[in-house]
């Protein structure tokens, strides 16, 4: 039996891709006359509600082909479709999307199919900027040591906490990561190696002669760790990195070279370490450790007060916050001074949110519009893995893209399929699928700025992803590893046709500090 519905081609639905809330869309289905089908109807239903049948007419020049318009809802919201046949049997097939839900060419069947995704999206303003940016990803310790090294590894080991004996410096810039843990695998001693903002500022030349016109930073406010996704105060850069006059110098000669400056923000946990919580006792203020009396005590959910606590995956150092608590709220971003406005009144052009999947819809609609009062063409990113026009978290549906939340999301999607299709997992057909649904589903301008990286601090190294080292080696070996010359080179080769698919598809290109001069490294550390 021959029919068809391409979701790809405009012929059988128009407009193509996402569409704009209250906008019509055409959809076709054409079946071959022999087949003998004799009426069709369309199957559609807004995500939540109940679906709703809807008889499709039959083209009167060409009876193979049906056809509806439908009108899409006044506001964000996801359409699912597929198609209801009969025959002249009085049989009933089902036509939908293929087996990998990617868009494009669909299947028949005898039961209930994969829908098409409709994302219907509101218009909201997007920072022209971005879309032409080329970003360049800073871990701010391991990127490079400037003239204030000393001084800074001086100001960061501070005699009355044990955060400063929890840092330990690495003799040379050129030293292995490494962890030291103790016997329930809790990190005891960081290695620092002693990145600061000033040694940013020392290489902004650089970044300028590649092009670049963004720095995503990780995380730069105090914190025990080397990573900082243990936030101890959101007010304070972390002296091991500089000050409030490190940060404003980098901005302004960032600014000079036409460089903008994009802050990691961490606000679905702190560290345990911090003036909110302060298991350990470090800070002269009550965290919320100290008593319930303490200011910060309703933003934590304790089980057994003090001990037993939410925290983020299991993990005790990372306690999670109420993002629906009225003082954290507006200590984040609602108000005046809140940590999102007062860091782009300083400088900043954007923000990345850590674990987006972990922020309600509210807290994030509101945080960019914190965002955009304060500072019109910042932008906002946000951690997603998957698909973001579709993810489910937490049993719910997100609403990411659909106008009032992200700029733009890490385009994980995008970097999966390009090594996939690299180590020979994935043929060209397949990668096209991929790239395809992406842009089929989300609207134009968050597509136009989805943040396509190829290298990040989570995961492995690109060249030695693509140098395909084991992905069963043990972590003793995972420290000293090292690709053998022939994969090293085939591994540039692989990098360089990868690179050109990143700076010729849509979306804004981000390079991982390191993988432009082939750095090698298994996962963290």
């Amino acid at each position: 039996m021959t029919v068809c519905h391409n979701s790809h081609n405009l012929a059988f639905r128009s407009p193509f891709g996402a569409v704009r809330a209250g906008e019509t869309v055409s959809l076709t289905l054409e079946a071959a006359v022999t087949d003998g089908i004799t009426g069709c109807d369309l199957i559609l239903r807004r995500d939540g509600e109940k679906e709703e049948r809807i008889p499709m007419e039959r083209n009167l020049v060409d009876k193979l082909r049906f056809f509806v318009k439908i009108k899409t809802p006044s506001e964000g919201a996801l359409l699912w479709y597929y198609f209801i046949l009969t025959d002249s049997r009085g049989n009933t097939l089902y036509y939908g999307n293929n087996a990998e839900g990617y868009g494009g060419s669909g299947r028949l069947s005898e039961s209930e199919p994969i829908p098409y995704q409709i994302t219907v999206y509101e218009v909201s303003a997007a920072p022209e900027w971005f879309k032409n940016a080329v970003v360049y990803q800073i871990f701010p310790d391991r990127f490079c040591r400037g003239s204030d090294f000393e001084k800074r590894r001086q100001d960061s080991v501070r005699p009355e906490g044990w955060r400063g004996t929890k840092r330990l410096f690495t003799e040379s810039f050129s030293d292995i990561p490494f962890y030291i843990k103790n016997e329930k695998g809790e990190v005891t001693r960081w290695p620092m190696f002693g990145g600061t903002l000033e040694g940013i500022c020392e290489k902004l030349l650089y970044l300028k002669s590649l092009g670049i016109s963004a720095v995503y930073l990780n995380p730069i406010f105090e914190a025990s760790s080397s990573h900082k996704y243990d936030t101890a105060d959101y007010t304070r850069i972390d002296p091991g990195f500089g000050d409030d006059e490190s940060f404003k110098k980098l901005v302004t000669e960032a600014e000079k070279l036409g460089i903008s400056l994009i802050l990691d923000g961490v606000f679905s946990h702190t560290g345990a370490d911090s003036v909110y919580f302060d298991k350990y006792g470090n800070y002269r203020s009550r965290g919320a450790c100290q008593g319930k009396d303490s200011p910060y005590f309703d933003w934590y959910s304790f089980t057994e007060f003090p001990d037993k606590y939410d925290c983020w995956w299991g993990v005790s150092d990372l306690p999670c916050v109420d993002k629906k608590n009225t003082t954290y709220n507006d200590f984040i971003y609602g108000g005046d001074d809140s940590i999102v406005r007062r860091w782009l009144r300083a400088g900043a052009r954007g923000w990345r949110l850590d674990v987006a999947d972990e922020l309600p819809d509210e807290f994030i609609q509101n945080l960019r519009g914190a965002m955009k009062f304060t500072r019109p063409d910042s932008v906002l990113i946000g951690e997603v893995w998957e698909d973001a026009s579709n993810k489910i978290s937490y049993g719910r549906r997100r609403k990411y893209l659909l106008g009032r939340e992200l700029d733009s999301v890490m385009n994980y999607p995008f970097r999966s399929a390009l090594t996939d299709f690299m180590l020979g997992k994935l043929s060209a057909f397949g990668l096209a699928s991929r790239l395809m649904s992406l842009k089929e589903n989300y609207p134009p301008e968050n597509y136009k700025m989805a943040l396509n990286l190829i290298g990040s601090h989570d995961r492995a190294r690109i060249i030695t992803v693509l140098g395909e080292a084991p992905e069963d080696l043990p972590e003793s070996r995972k420290e000293f590893y090292k690709l053998s010359p022939e994969k090293y080179g085939l591994a540039k080769k692989r990098l360089k046709l990868l690179s050109l698919i990143q700076y010729t598809v849509l979306g804004v290109p981000c390079i991982y500090y390191g993988d432009e001069a082939g750095l090698e490294g298994c996962e963290d550390p």
